[in-house]
């Protein structure tokens, strides 16, 4: 893309569909960094699991750019117990290739 093409980002509720995409996201961070608490990286079955798990609560965003998949944010329980269940974690993954492009910020105000 060169500078003279507009960039528009989109964000949206995620969809199970998404699970590949956001898992390609993913899978780097738990492969490169310490970052995620997890060894290996899950199936899309499983992703899609745990898109669907959160969405029955909490809010699970997808950015796009140019109508391309670049991050994801979620919102989850902190702690299973149920007087905590207003108190949330979140996290948000941008694609490797994307960094420092406003993709975090923007999900994160939109969560």
């Amino acid at each position: 893309m060169n500078q003279n093409e507009k960039k528009e980002m989109k964000i949206r509720i995620a969809k199970e569909e998404d699970a590949e995409a956001l898992l390609a996201i993913y899978a780097p961070y738990i492969e490169h960094t310490v970052i995620t608490y997890e060894y290996d990286v899950p199936t899309v079955e499983e992703f899609r699991g745990r898109i669907r798990h959160v969405l029955e609560r909490y809010p699970y965003l997808v950015a796009e750019l140019n109508g391309e998949i670049c991050g994801y944010a979620y919102a989850s329980a902190f702690h299973d117990r149920p007087a905590g269940g207003w108190n949330v974690e979140t996290s948000i993954y941008v694609d490797q290739n994307k960094k420092g492009m406003g993709i975090g910020t923007a999900l994160y105000d939109k969560l």
